[in-house]
């Protein structure tokens, strides 16, 4: 009986949330060691799928680097990265769109449809919803540094994926992005959810990470921020404390609240449950970041 009552409250406890995000679109990123693990991939569908249920508007965004990595790898290509990311040759560019398209999202979008909803695939290999230009890295006396098929977005087809959610499909987006003469670019997966949450201005961005939320110290798990404003993270960035594979997450975030998204989080996407322990739960389990520097109830 306990044990029952206990669950009982779990679901009183999530009532609010629930009315409060109803018919609201979250666009959630996942990406990172998460995808390495089957089994909490297949658990996190089924929280997404929840979250369709009880009235949310979920978008999907995935990443997919270490199955490009390997699929580099039996191809006998050596990854190469320029102050960060990878460059893309055509070669890579064709095994990346493989693996992200044929790949990674069609496992995805079958996995929602087995739990009973509709999941469409939106990507370079049928409807693509990126659109995007060549990016160039800023060298030394503005010299321009080429990182090959690499693409920033300069726009978000919102108007499908408003009609998709609104008829109770869940998109799931893989980031390659078409650019105006069709050819086709390599988009980060961050960066692409925060483009795509900032276009929607979405009720919130989720980046489902391999650390728990925002550290202090980054070899310390208890050390991270529960809560942070946009002007506490860009200071975190000046001081060195947000770096590497963090940063784009970060500004990601940030780019999605300049735009008017209502909250932004970023989360441990290993362990059971943890996107709807942050979404439904009073203290959430990972960093959320807010434009205010007074940061409201949750």
């Amino acid at each position: 009986m306990e044990e029952a009552i206990k669950k009982a409250e779990v679901l009183t406890e999530a009532l609010p949330y629930i009315q409060k995000y109803y018919d609201r679109i979250v666009v959630v990123k996942m990406g990172g060691s998460l995808m390495d693990d089957r089994d909490a991939e297949r658990q996190l569908l089924r929280d997404i799928v929840f979250m369709n249920y009880v009235g949310m508007q979920p978008i999907i965004i995935h990443g997919g680097g270490k199955e490009i990595s390997a699929a580099m790898s039996e191809a006998g290509l050596e990854p190469h990265f320029v102050e960060g990311l990878r460059y893309t040759d055509e070669r890579t560019l064709a095994i990346a769109e493989h693996v992200l398209c044929t790949q990674i999202n069609k496992r995805l979008v079958s996995g929602l449809q087995e739990f009973g909803c509709n999941a469409i695939g939106l990507h370079s290999l049928s409807s693509c919803v990126l659109f995007g230009e060549r990016m160039f890295l800023e060298g030394e006396d503005n010299r321009r540094i080429d990182i090959g098929f690499v693409g920033k977005i300069t726009d978000v087809n919102a108007q499908i994926l408003r009609l998709l959610v609104q008829s109770d499909t869940i998109p799931v987006i893989a980031p390659i992005a078409r650019d105006r003469a069709g050819g086709k670019l390599n988009i980060n997966a961050d960066i692409a959810a925060g483009e795509v949450a900032a276009a929607l201005k979405a009720e919130k961005l989720v980046m489902l990470s391999d650390t728990h939320g925002i550290r202090a110290n980054v070899k310390d798990p208890s050390s991270y921020f529960p809560s942070l404003a946009r002007s506490q993270v860009e200071q975190l960035v000046r001081e060195g404390v947000i770096t590497k594979g963090m940063l784009p997450k970060v500004e990601a975030c940030l780019r999605a609240l300049e735009c008017g998204v209502g909250k932004t989080h970023i989360i441990d996407g290993r362990f059971a449950h943890s996107l709807l322990l942050e979404i439904f739960t009073d203290k959430g389990v990972g960093t959320e970041i807010l434009s205010q520097d007074t940061p409201p109830a949750k």
